[in-house]
């Protein structure tokens, strides 16, 4: 797999948030909370930013997956 730029996954990170937080009863959304939560809103220790390539957090890597297959 390849790394996902630390931007791009942060970008991708605050789109799923925004998503997720409509939804009252969504496992995205608590998922999302307890990681802004437990990092404090600090990049380097949330999900996304917790492997060197980008690839700490399920919901980025399927979302950053999806979109690179529509590119190719």
């Amino acid at each position: 797999m390849a790394a996902i730029p630390p931007e791009v996954g942060l970008k991708l990170c605050g789109e799923i948030r925004e998503e997720t937080g409509k939804a009252l009863f969504s496992l995205a959304r608590w998922q999302c909370w307890g990681c802004l939560k437990a990092s404090k809103g600090e990049p380097a220790k949330m999900c996304v930013g917790s492997r060197p390539d980008g690839r700490g957090c399920n919901l980025v890597n399927a979302r950053y997956t999806a979109q690179e297959k529509r590119i190719s």
